[in-house]
């Protein structure tokens, strides 16, 4: 079956995670995407060796494409890039701020020759302002977002533990790069995106930002509780493992105590018997709950959440997660051999997308160059 970006060109001149996520996903789509790596590569392939010798990062990043190595410097190498980029449909690009330029490949230059061309560089800040020209890699990125001021607990801030700012910026990208498209098929022309880590970063801290702008208030760091709910954290189990669980009105309050907690009285005690006063009394209240909660296993008190009907998740350790009964797998081709990963988190009409296979680096590069840049022919 003939996936949505058949036929589309994507070259991209990328590293890390940001670019990457982007034409990845233009790749799962069917789009062909030729990843321009410089000769030693990608350095996102030496993050880890843990997946039969790849990197986790690259392997999970780097499906479906086709890997080139070109020395930019390298006048030979630029009119091979230039060549791809006459025909592409797409030019993605994230090298650190003025370089791309510097290489020769202003876009709006590319923009007037190739008015259907759609170009796109994520940046760590963005084009204007006066950090524009700042390197910036995720962590430093979450402590500029103030990301970092709210997330962790009372012994201090905390990064998240995933690529967030790289991933926000990839599938901001992603989100314009597919609306660029679709408005060239009615347009015929292309458009410039630009997107920074910080800018889609900040776009998601809108809430606490809004919260302090217009209110005053600043999030308290807390952990794995709710800072205006209760009770609505988590709490350790009788085998050491923890849950979390969430009430959001009156009737949850009244099912959890007589039901999950076997504690009736709890629900109309004064000190209790409002949100409000349940959070201004939280020390008092997990008095009442953590040693009833310590006194089942996680599993024991996952059924009796889940009878009373009380929202709740394990505190899964990556053992959990790995094992988890609620996962979709995919498997993909690596130079190693098969992977099997989690997949993504989109179903098609009930059916999960076919990944591509991860490339060895530069294993296309002659091929790419053949191809754009054919021999000439002999008198």
């Amino acid at each position: 079956m003939k996936k949505d970006l058949e036929g589309v060109l994507v070259v991209s001149v990328e590293q890390a995670v940001a670019a990457p996520y982007l034409s990845s996903k233009l790749a799962d789509a069917g789009a062909r995407v030729i990843k321009v790596e410089r000769p030693e590569g990608d350095f996102a392939r030496e993050y880890d060796h843990l997946v039969h010798g790849e990197s986790a990062y690259f392997v999970w990043l780097n499906r479906g494409k086709e890997s080139l190595c070109l020395d930019l410097k390298l006048e030979t190498d630029k009119q091979v890039l230039a060549a791809i980029v006459a025909e592409a449909d797409v030019f993605i690009q994230n090298l650190a701020p003025g370089v791309i330029d510097r290489l020769g490949f202003n876009l709006d230059e590319l923009r007037q020759r190739y008015p259907r061309l759609i170009t796109c560089s994520i940046s760590g800040y963005g084009d204007e302002g006066p950090l524009r020209d700042s390197k910036a890699y995720d962590l430093l990125v979450q402590a500029e977002t103030g990301l970092s001021e709210i997330t962790g607990n009372e012994h201090g801030s905390a990064r998240v533990g995933v690529s967030v700012c790289d991933i926000a910026a990839g599938m901001t990208a992603t989100q314009a790069v597919m609306q660029a498209l679709y408005s060239r098929s009615v347009t015929g022309e292309g458009r410039h995106i630009a997107v920074s880590l910080y800018h889609a970063l900040s776009d998601w801290m809108n809430v606490p930002y809004l919260q302090y702008a217009y209110g005053g208030k600043v999030p308290e760091r807390s952990g794995l509780k709710h800072p205006t709910i209760a009770p609505y954290g988590a709490y350790v189990c009788s085998d050491g493992k923890s849950i979390l669980f969430s009430i959001q009105n009156e009737r949850e309050w009244q099912m959890l105590c007589s039901e999950a907690l076997g504690r009736p009285d709890l629900a109309s005690d004064e000190r209790f018997n409002s949100n409000s006063r349940r959070v201004a009394n939280r020390v008092a209240l997990d008095d009442e709950i953590v040693p009833i909660v310590a006194a089942l296993s996680r599993d024991n008190m996952a059924r009796k959440l889940q009878s009373a009907r009380i929202a709740y998740g394990r505190i899964s350790t990556l053992e959990d997660v790995a094992a988890h009964p609620q996962n979709r797998y995919s498997t993909i081709e690596t130079p190693s051999g098969p992977v099997r990963i989690l997949a993504p988190g989109a179903l098609v009409d009930g059916e999960q997308p076919t990944l591509g296979r991860v490339p060895g680096l530069g294993e296309d590069s002659e091929r790419i160059r053949a191809e754009f840049m054919p021999a000439p022919h002999a008198d």
